[in-house]
């Protein structure tokens, strides 16, 4: 925990000193930010290596080849061109990364033996699915770009792939951001009987089902969670997909987290209660229930919003999910009603300058509560907006 913290505040240091040099005059010149830069990155990769190292490496797997990376290790399995499974530490530091996708997919240049690689993709039905997803190393820009290594990449069918598994790497990004830090290991279900992408000639193995484990490392509150979906077009529902770390064992034959203490281990390998991470967790309301909510005269609901565009209205929802942006110099925080990111149907919006008007901090003040907007509705990329200045602006509704 410390070593994170003393992470923060060089990144924030790095922030600071140019704006520093503006102040002062003082100089800083292109090739010290950067060394700076290197600096803190190296510090963070090298710990979180250390971390996978003691802690999220499995037992060994037979015919396994392992490949360290710098923010990932992959236990690669050559039968079937793709991951046994693949470790990394999701930190809270993606609250201030800001490097975004890079799109570099490519051969790991670690593996020496026949592996999968664009051609077995091209034109086959399936996405290109990371198993370590790229949003969560955007606080590195190398760790990022080796997210796109085709050792970490499986077969997923698209509406999979942008759909309920996406939507779970969300809740676990912010899993990290409230648990401060959490060790994530995701893998497919292999087997003999997989059925093959036909073309290309890496033979590659199409999993039927993916899984994801998440970690709480740190004392007093140890947890754990596991989720197993089928690579298809499912909703998310949650409730119905979390199983413990044992039953993912039983239909891998992997034992994960061998190198901790035998009884931490055997009890943080049955658990599977959802309220340990979503204390608050109700599934998303239908489009057909949103439609048929009711406020009172002179309220509407968020899914209403979209035909007030430009024009006053008071907007009311139940806020599911919030995000606050402390890098760049809006410092936005992103409040969504009654649907989260990325099917959001309304988006309340308060800037970093308007923070000093509330007397809370929004983004988890505001969880779980049912709020109404009042101003004027604006819209991005088709969600309706709202941005408010004050906090009375925001009415909370007693439920």
């Amino acid at each position: 925990m410390k070593a994170t913290r003393v992470l923060i505040l060089l990144f924030l240091l790095w922030n600071w000193l140019p704006n520093v040099s503006a102040q002062t005059g003082d100089s800083i010149s292109y090739q010290q930010y950067n060394d700076l830069l290197r600096i803190i990155e190296n510090g963070k990769l090298r710990r979180i290596q250390k971390l996978i190292d003691s802690v999220g490496i499995a037992a060994p797997v037979q015919g396994e080849v392992m490949l360290k990376h710098s923010a990932i290790t992959v236990s690669y399995n050559p039968q079937h061109r793709q991951a046994n499974y693949v470790v990394h530490i999701l930190p809270k530091d993606i609250l201030f990364g800001n490097f975004t996708r890079s799109n570099d997919f490519r051969p790991d240049p670690l593996l020496k033996i026949p592996a999968a690689d664009s051609a077995d993709y091209w034109m086959s039905g399936y996405d290109r699915g990371h198993l370590a997803p790229s949003a969560d190393f955007k606080w590195s820009k190398k760790a990022l770009s080796e997210s796109y290594l085709y050792s970490n990449i499986s077969p997923q069918h698209p509406a999979f792939n942008q759909g309920a598994w996406s939507k779970l790497e969300m809740l676990t990004r912010e899993w990290a951001i409230q648990n401060q830090e959490i060790i994530i290991v995701t893998g497919p279900v292999l087997h003999d009987s997989l059925p093959k992408i036909p073309q290309g000639s890496k033979q590659l193995s199409v999993p039927a089902q993916f899984f994801k484990i998440a970690l709480d490392y740190y004392p007093p509150d140890y947890k754990a969670i596991a989720f197993l979906y089928p690579n298809a077009p499912v909703p998310l529902r949650l409730p119905q997909h979390v199983v413990s770390i044992d039953s993912i064992e039983q239909l891998t034959g992997i034992d994960f987290f061998p190198q901790l203490e035998d009884s931490l281990e055997q009890a943080l390998e049955q658990q599977h209660a959802l309220q340990d991470w979503e204390p608050d967790y109700k599934e998303e309301i239908s489009d057909e229930e949103l439609k048929a909510k009711s406020f009172g005269k002179g309220k509407i609901n968020s899914f209403q919003a979209k035909d007030y565009i430009e024009k006053e209205a008071c907007v009311c929802g139940k806020v599911v999910s919030t995000k606050y942006h402390q890098n760049g110099s809006s410092n936005p925080t992103y409040i969504n009603l009654d649907k989260r990111f990325p099917d959001q149907v309304f988006t309340l919006i308060i800037y970093g300058s308007a923070r000093k008007n509330f007397s809370y901090e929004p983004e988890t003040y505001l969880v779980g509560k049912t709020v109404c907007v009042k101003g004027k509705v604006g819209q991005f990329k088709g969600t309706p907006q709202i941005i408010a200045n004050r906090e009375k602006d925001v009415e909370i509704l007693k439920d």
